[in-house]
């Protein structure tokens, strides 16, 4: 008696994921995939022993099929970080004069160049801003908070240059 039920059930089971999988492609829903970089071997000009850099080399190992070298003369692309800054500005204050919020701002600017230094992607510079709200009786919490803010800013700005290296379609 279990066994007619059980397949009924298994049946209806599959139709669902079926229809679930038929409505998430209808809304261009995709998983992220691979990155399909022009260049198979990249040297990034950033340290790794920084949080963007492991982040980066991370982000390419794990994303795509290209290698990171560490020499520019084995390199089919060069990544050229020009500035990573971070910037932390008044945004209000009470009428006492206590600050109430803070604009973070994270600027990253970079370019890429083939082996022979041609330009790929000219020049270009990715701003992300975050406001905080402050408070002086949470302190900690508030350096901690300030602290996650950058750190999604750094992973938005690693997808952001993922997804303009991956535009490259020649070399």
């Amino acid at each position: 008696m279990d066994r007619p039920d059980m397949g009924r059930r298994g049946f209806l089971a599959i139709g669902a994921a079926m229809a679930a999988a038929g409505l998430l492609a209808g809304c261009g829903f995709h998983m992220r995939g691979n990155a399909d970089f022009a260049f198979k071997r990249l040297y990034i000009g950033i340290p790794s022993n920084t949080l963007m850099g492991a982040d980066l080399r991370r982000n390419i190992r794990n994303g795509s099929d290209t290698q990171i070298v560490e020499e520019r003369e084995g390199a089919d692309a060069v990544l050229d970080v020009l500035a990573d800054s971070r910037a932390k500005s008044i945004l209000s204050i009470t009428a006492q004069g206590v600050v109430r919020e803070y604009r973070l701002t994270q600027r990253f600017s970079f370019r890429l160049r083939d082996a022979a230094g041609k330009e790929l992607i000219a020049p270009s510079t990715l701003i992300l801003t975050r406001d905080l709200t402050y408070n002086e009786a949470n302190t900690l919490a508030k350096d901690y908070e300030e602290q996650q803010l950058y750190r999604d800013m750094q992973k938005d700005i690693v997808q952001q240059l993922m997804r303009r290296l991956a535009a490259v379609k020649t070399i």
